[in-house]
């Protein structure tokens, strides 16, 4: 399906903007056009500079033509795709023509596509697991891995759920699946042919709880040599998953999270027969249309037990943590769509005789809205390293991916709400009509703080448990600090600032788990080792060859407006700031010496 041909591509804006700026548009001249016919890879400064620091030179030399296909593709095929997909979602069909519960789900061809791109052509699923994905002779470092999902995701979010719950599942099947049942699933879970693809999934939610996992009801009883399941599972994305991970309390085992286990539960037993378990209804959702969602009914289905049965949720807990840092990397995929839209509006939106980009109070929204983006970017780099220096053996790297994903799935998602009203609100009205992209943002920007813990249940897991219990922020404060000693190209000044920031964050996350009285501060504490990291890896950033020098600009302005204290009485009239903007707003790359002024 092509685009209406009312949608305007901006790959010549800034020659319409010239020759249109001395006289006024008329009609629908002067709607401002969206990103459609855009690649987000070559637009994207920030990313490409990144992945040079952080993927192996001859990697990224063999993977930079696939980061450019996608980019290309989410700014084309893949945009195109998502939009239709989310105007016709899956329909639920509870039983076939002779009565039988033979549910299934129909999906819109677009969303069919969108699987082929997804698991067919670039195998997202697998290639972290073996060689052989996109023409590499290993599986993908996490760095790859996780840049390709952050592209994908700016076209389309949905489909990133089966995406990501399948490669999570085989990561807990190989991890800890008996011999025998990773013969039998893996091979399938692994492959690129759709045909023979199983897809993976967890259900973990239920009535009784979706955070408090211990509350779980859903019983398994072993029948005559077979695990077999009971109970109903209220929340249940990719519903018609051929293979789903779940908790179960087997009969006998104590209450609580130490009674659970962990069963893969499969769509259709070995002879072909569906499973004894349905799909009672799919959810109508605020966002994430194109993806069903429903709720499970489970009436002695046959499963697999997974691991050590007294062992399940934590070894359950291993694929949150995974698809928390996922989620993470969704939201910072769905702000930096929000600024490209936002960008493309501003620079060609004319009103009272000028672009919107030259008014000061849009040029602050705007940076509202680029500054959490650039802050996402550069932290689940910084997490997706450590988990590959972590899955080399690195005890240091590991400890710090403990701290690193929670802390970027809980403030990155955040981020990700008032990111994308913004850009809706940069459109206008027009943001508000779902013929634009900015509603269906705003709809699936929603989801980042409720799937895998609510915003409250990570910062808890931050500051009580990463802090509190394993020590993580440690290695944070070691791996920040040795950042700050290495840009010696920036200001001491400003470097010191850091550093005195970054000592005071790390006291004041200690006392919360030490003082309980402190708990309510536990958002309040995990926001600050967010945006302190953030601040230093921009930093840091900044001064390595060949990287645009503005991130550390967005550094400072997230050290002055997220961890100093401001007064809501006193004007702001810093002609920093006016600088700092007009150098990020400009399309230019910068350099770090005429910058230094602005750093001190």
């Amino acid at each position: 399906m092509h685009a209406p041909p009312s949608r305007k591509s901006p790959g010549n804006l800034q020659e319409n903007l010239q020759e249109n700026s001395q006289e006024r548009r008329r009609g629908s001249d002067s709607i401002a056009p969206d990103c459609a016919g855009q690649n987000f890879y070559a637009i994207d400064r920030g990313l490409r500079d990144l992945l040079a620091l952080y993927l192996e030179p001859d990697d990224l030399r063999r993977l930079e033509p696939h980061f450019d296909r996608l980019g290309g593709l989410a700014g084309g095929r893949l945009d195109e795709l998502a939009r239709i997909a989310d105007k016709h979602p899956p329909v639920l069909n509870a039983r076939d023509r002779f009565g039988r519960d033979e549910d299934w789900i129909d999906y819109h061809s677009s969303y069919r596509d969108m699987e082929q791109i997804a698991f067919g052509d670039f195998q997202f699923h697998a290639m972290s697991h073996r060689a052989g994905t996109l023409g590499m002779d290993h599986p993908l470092p996490a760095v790859a891995k996780y840049a390709l999902q952050y592209l994908f995701v700016q076209a389309e979010f949905g489909l990133m759920c089966p995406i990501s719950v399948t490669d999570t599942s085989i990561h807990l099947i190989r991890k800890f699946a008996s011999a025998e049942l990773k013969e039998y699933l893996l091979p399938k879970m692994l492959s690129g042919d759709l045909a023979t693809l199983w897809k993976g999934t967890q259900f973990m939610t239920e009535r009784t709880g979706g955070s408090d996992v211990g509350a779980i009801e859903t019983t398994a009883r072993c029948e005559d040599g077979v695990w077999r399941l009971y109970g109903d599972k209220w929340f249940c994305s990719h519903a018609d998953a051929d293979v789903a991970l779940l908790l179960a309390r087997s009969e006998g085992a104590p209450d609580g999270t130490k009674g659970l286990a962990l069963f893969a539960l499969p769509r259709r037993l070995k002879d072909g027969r569906r499973n004894a378990y349905r799909i009672v209804r799919l959810k109508d959702k605020l966002g994430t249309r194109s993806m069903a969602s429903g709720e499970i009914l489970l009436e002695g289905a046959e499963a697999y037990l997974v691991g050590e049965a007294e062992h399940g949720l934590k070894q359950m807990m291993e694929q949150v943590s995974l698809s928390r840092l996922s989620h993470g990397v969704r939201a910072a995929a769905i702000m930096r769509r929000c600024v490209n839209e936002a960008m493309v509006c501003a620079r060609s939106r004319i009103a009272f005789g000028k672009t919107i980009i030259e008014y000061p109070l849009l040029r602050r929204q705007l940076l509202k809205i680029a500054i959490p983006s650039e802050q996402s970017l550069s932290m689940f780099l910084f997490a997706a390293s450590a988990m590959d220096r972590a899955n080399a053996g690195s005890k240091e790297a590991e400890s710090l991916l403990r701290i690193l994903t929670p802390l970027l799935k809980f403030r990155a998602c955040r981020d990700n709400i008032p990111v994308a009203t913004g850009a809706m609100e940069v459109r206008g009205g027009n943001g508000y009509v779902e013929e634009w992209v900015n509603a269906r943002l705003v709809r699936d920007a929603h989801i980042g703080v409720l799937w895998e813990g609510t915003s409250n249940i990570n910062a808890l897991d931050i500051v009580t448990r990463a802090v509190g219990k394993s020590r993580a922020h440690l290695a944070l404060q070691t791996a920040l600090a040795k950042r700050l000693d290495e840009a010696t190209q920036v200001p001491a000044v400003f470097r010191n600032q850091l550093r005195l920031t970054l000592d005071r964050t790390i006291g004041f996350a200690e006392r919360v788990p030490a003082e309980p009285a402190l708990e309510a501060n536990a958002r309040q504490a995990a926001s600050a080792l967010y945006h302190v990291a953030s601040a230093i890896l921009m930093t840091s950033e900044a001064a390595q060859p060949g990287v645009d020098a503005r991130r550390a600009l967005y550094a400072r302005l997230v050290l002055e407006h997220r961890l100093s204290a401001q007064d809501p009485l006193e004007p702001r009239t810093r002609d920093w700031e006016r600088e700092a903007a007009a150098i990020i707003f400009s399309e230019r790359k910068v350099a770090l010496a005429e910058i230094a002024g602005l750093l001190t």
